[in-house]
């Protein structure tokens, strides 16, 4: 057997996969929300699969609380992995 193989096969792994898309999250929120969100964001706490994003701006942070869901299914989708149920924005 091939080490990539291993790896690939340990990566694949339920635990091993959440851990790595948990690391990846700050790079995942940036690709979706973009990167001018992303700066006004002060806080990405990742606790018991609900994700509780801070944000600065008021209107930013009303226009995201309506994508609340789309939110959620696209960082679930990029991360490959139920990485977040729901998403608390404040």
């Amino acid at each position: 057997m091939l080490m990539g193989d291993l790896l690939e096969e340990f990566f694949k792994r339920p635990y091993v996969a959440a851990k790595v898309a948990e690391g990846r999250l700050p790079e995942t929120w940036r690709e979706i929300v973009g990167d001018r969100a992303a700066d006004f964001t002060t806080e990405l706490r990742l606790e018991k699969h609900i994700l509780h994003v801070r944000i600065q701006s008021s209107v930013l942070r009303q226009e995201l609380f309506y994508q609340r869901e789309a939110l959620r299914d696209q960082i679930n989708s990029r991360s490959g992995v139920r990485l977040v149920n729901a998403v608390i924005i404040r």
